[in-house]
């Protein structure tokens, strides 16, 4: 897989401050600051202690709390967590330089980069479920298909796997996406509109899916075997150029990663406590949620493949068809094995290893 000579960020000031003001939702510190010169220890290897991480988590703050819940918050660097509604913003934010670490689906790095001016890599995959990626109609609708959508409108969010897995249920149809009146809306103004009766159906995933559902919805149309199941970290080329904050970023994912196994290794029930108080569900259905989840693909970090990128080629080869995107793009030029192998190292060990960036 080649590597690509980082490219360094373009936004402009202006474009941070929108950013930073309207799309972050809960943010723990200020923008992104790695530290621009990598210190080093006496043994030759990077000084983690110089780094400070400004690293995105999405809807309940659920990379975070699984951390925590596992012991393994204690970090030898800094991060700052912020908060979003979808991988979209996060790769909006990271684009203004506000983010030097992003988790996203395979769909929010292709319009990130479809202008040719991408300020990131993607640098590690996390292989994930697919469940509650869903079409619903509201309580009372009778809309039962996709079929029936004909004409009607549809909210979903932009740029995100809503998008694509309601694109495909659509073709699956006979529907062309000019069938139906689609309208962009973020998960909770979704949620909204669906209840409010503003649309007829809402394509979402996650909290909006499951509040939803609370409220009455029915699925009419899933994503579960559309979706590769592939969720992207993504870092800032500033990130990747230096060291230290290269091996932080290795360490953090591998981190999570040992997290989410430390929750299947007995631990279901204390995570879904916090799963149920995060997104106000009942303990049994949390349990169940994510026991259905890790049985159908359990959660583990792996290192970028030609298998992963090529994944994602597909998909943005979905959204050119569909016409959302200027060009065809070859998302292998924003890929790249740069943290491979300190990724590896760290997920073989038996506990995090942080600082052991080649």
């Amino acid at each position: 897989m080649p590597r690509f000579r980082p490219r360094g960020p373009s936004a402009l000031a202006s474009v941070l401050a929108l950013v930073l003001s309207s799309l972050l939702l809960t943010a723990c510190g200020g923008g992104a600051d790695t530290g621009t010169k990598s210190a080093t220890s006496s043994g030759g290897t990077p000084d983690l202690s110089s780094v400070t991480l400004a690293v995105g988590d999405t809807g309940w703050a659920r990379y975070q709390s699984v951390l925590k819940l596992a012991g393994l918050d204690d970090t030898p660097y800094k991060v700052k967590w912020s908060v979003f509604q979808g991988g979209d913003l996060q790769l909006q934010a990271m684009r203004a330089g506000a983010l030097d670490v992003a988790a996203s689906s395979e769909i929010p790095p292709v319009f990130a980069a479809a202008d040719g001016k991408a300020n990131f890599k993607v640098v590690a995959v996390t292989k994930a479920n697919t469940l509650l990626q869903e079409v619903v109609a509201p309580k009372g609708s009778k809309i039962t298909d996709i079929a029936q959508l004909k004409g009607k409108k549809v909210g979903y969010v932009k740029n995100t796997t809503a998008q694509y897995f309601l694109y495909e249920l659509l073709k699956r149809a006979g529907l062309r996406w000019t069938d139906i009146q689609a309208v962009p809306l973020l998960p909770d103004a979704g949620l909204a509109a669906l209840t409010g009766g503003s649309v007829d159906a809402l394509a979402s995933y996650g909290n909006a899916i499951i509040t939803a559902h609370a409220q009455g919805a029915t699925t009419i149309g899933s994503g579960a075997d559309i979706l590769s199941g592939n969720f992207n970290w993504e870092a800032s080329d500033k990130t990747l150029a230096d060291p230290a904050a290269r091996a932080a970023t290795a360490d953090l994912i591998a981190r999570i990663d040992k997290a989410w196994a430390y929750v299947r290794d007995g631990h279901q029930k204390e995570y879904a406590k916090v799963l149920a108080t995060s997104t106000h569900q009942p303990l049994d259905l949390a349990l169940s949620q994510f026991e259905d989840g890790e049985k159908q693909r359990p959660t583990k970090a792996e290192v970028t493949s030609e298998a992963a990128i090529a994944s994602e080629q597909k998909v943005a080869d979905a959204f050119h068809d569909l016409g959302a995107l200027p060009g065809r793009l070859d998302v292998a030029t924003f890929w790249t094995d740069a943290l491979n192998a300190d990724l590896a190292k760290a997920l073989a060990a038996k506990t995090p290893v942080a600082g052991t960036a080649s």
